[in-house]
């Protein structure tokens, strides 16, 4: 019986795309690293939580902002720098690897953008839905407004991995070629984008650091895969990580930069770049020993298990937490004053809350995470178009914070940009069964076509066409089968995004 086709479960192609083949042992301290900065983002975005009840109505603040006291502890709990540099290693390895087995740039565009946008469709639509049934039932638009605008503010980070992910073969290329000059015009770019919006007092023009902040830092990463940290003496690590710690301190001390770091995140700074750096090399200085604590195999299984679904994670942890607010304020439970003693004695209930609505969810929505990859070559151009029409999806949300239009505009582009990347010939097969006879057969493949998109028809006998059928759903079962259980030595998933703050 033929599987429908559709965005989340492509349906068995003639000729698929080449993945990528055996690579090197994986790196169980980074999948520690990937997922304890996913807890610590989730931890962080309660924390931030600040509901108010009062004569006008509910209000949500951040509740850590402007702390002076939270400044020092910023510096600790800023993972994203460290997230992107995980990052870059995943995508150099997994695009090396692919590269060996054949596979061309759009290849891996198209199953990082696929990977991406499948999870985030599903959730972009759930959002839509829900704030249409709270908007039916006559919740007020203002607080609708308001838990929209906190909901969208972390998408942020699904769209520049996206972009920065999509340039992964480009930039693997630069930095094969010339590792430290890619590098240091990365960097450059960053900085000049710095100065020319500090001297123009125009922080809009530092949002384009979007793109080189965080392209310099997933560089980073590049760099370790190729060990060019790991293998560096303690005395070097630790002078690289106080030069650029001398310089943090500088710029945020004497310089126009905010010291708290989460500021220097929107837009993002040089800032980030430094304090990637400093991440990387005392990541680099105890690796050994959380090698050996990876090797119990309780933490073992609790990271692979968060790694399984860190997207998921990601994507529903802010509906989570608005979803528990929501029944808790059914419920009537009174709200303390944020930062006051009730508040921070209850944190720990909150949190718990939390992690019981959140965990059900990235269970059961999982599915959508990992679903295969597998699809038809097309041009090149369908990739690169579905990564731009992805984005724009995203930018809308960020823009216009999540509403009605909002979510459901997002969840379309992000169904455009997943169909772009399906072959039509299951469509157009049908569509000649039908007018044809069933003994016409459409068959779509690289060689056919001969990468040109010429149209093929072969008559072939009902009965082979049968067999065939038969014989290729049992390969591509058996090959779903290997995808869903890697073996133990597989590399980590790069396509699993890290999350964001």
């Amino acid at each position: 019986m033929a599987t429908p086709r559709t965005p989340f479960a492509p349906a068995p192609a003639p000729a698929p795309a080449p993945t990528a083949g055996p690579g090197p042992s994986r790196d169980r301290v980074l999948d520690l690293v990937r997922s304890a900065c996913l807890v610590v983002v989730v931890v962080l975005h309660a924390m931030m939580a600040g509901i108010e009840t009062g004569p006008s109505g509910i209000q949500i603040t951040n509740a850590l902002e402007n702390q002076r006291w939270f400044t020092p502890i910023s510096w600790i709990i800023q993972v994203m720098p460290l997230f992107f540099v995980v990052g870059g290693f995943a995508g150099i390895t997994q695009w090396r690897r692919m590269r060996d087995a054949g596979a061309t740039p759009a290849d891996f565009v198209r199953t990082r953008l696929t990977r991406l946008a499948r999870p985030t469709l599903a959730a972009f639509a759930a959002i839509a839905g829900a704030l249409a049934v709270a908007s039916a039932a006559g919740v007020s638009p203002d607080l609708l407004a308001q838990v929209g605008f906190r909901m969208s503010q972390p998408m942020w980070f699904i769209g520049v991995y996206l972009g920065t992910s999509a340039l992964v073969p480009l930039l693997c290329r630069q930095h094969e070629r010339a590792p430290r000059a890619t590098l240091a015009l990365l960097v450059s770019f960053a900085l000049g984008v710095d100065l020319l919006s500090i001297a123009t007092a125009s922080p809009e023009i530092g949002f384009c650091n979007l793109a080189f902040v965080w392209l310099a830092i997933q560089q980073i990463g590049f760099w370790y895969a190729d060990g060019r940290f790991r293998f560096r003496s303690n005395g070097q690590l630790l002078g690289v990580a106080f030069g650029a710690f001398v310089l943090l301190l500088t710029n945020t001390a004497a310089g126009p930069y905010p010291a708290d770091m989460l500021a220097n995140l929107n837009p993002p700074t040089i800032n980030l770049v430094l304090l990637g750096v400093v991440q990387i090399c005392l990541l680099s200085l105890i690796t050994p020993r959380l090698a050996v604590l990876m090797s119990r195999p309780g933490l073992r299984t609790l990271v692979d298990t968060i790694g399984k679904h860190s997207l998921t994670i990601y994507l529903w942890h802010m509906p989570a937490l608005v979803l528990l607010a929501a029944m808790l304020l059914v419920m009537g439970v009174p709200w303390p004053e944020p930062l006051g003693a009730a508040w921070w004695l209850t944190r720990g209930v909150w949190l718990a809350g939390i992690a019981l609505v959140l965990i059900p969810l990235a269970v059961w929505l999982g599915r959508f995470e990992r679903g295969t990859t597998g699809s038809p070559r097309r041009a090149p151009g369908f990739a690169a178009a579905g990564v731009v029409i992805a984005i724009a999806g995203i930018v809308t949300v960020l823009a216009a914070g999540f509403t009605v239009s909002s979510a459901t505009s997002s969840a379309l582009l992000l169904l455009v940009a997943l169909c772009l990347q399906q072959s039509p010939g299951p469509m157009l097969r049908s569509l000649l069964s039908r007018n044809l006879g069933p003994s016409v057969r459409r068959s779509f493949s690289s060689r056919s076509r001969g990468h040109r998109g010429e149209v093929v028809l072969r008559h072939v006998p009902h009965e082979c066409v049968h067999n065939r059928d038969q014989t290729d759903a049992a390969g591509q079962d058996e090959s779903a089968r290997q995808q869903r259980e890697p073996s133990p030595d597989a590399q980590p998933d790069p396509h699993r995004a890290p999350a964001m703050q």
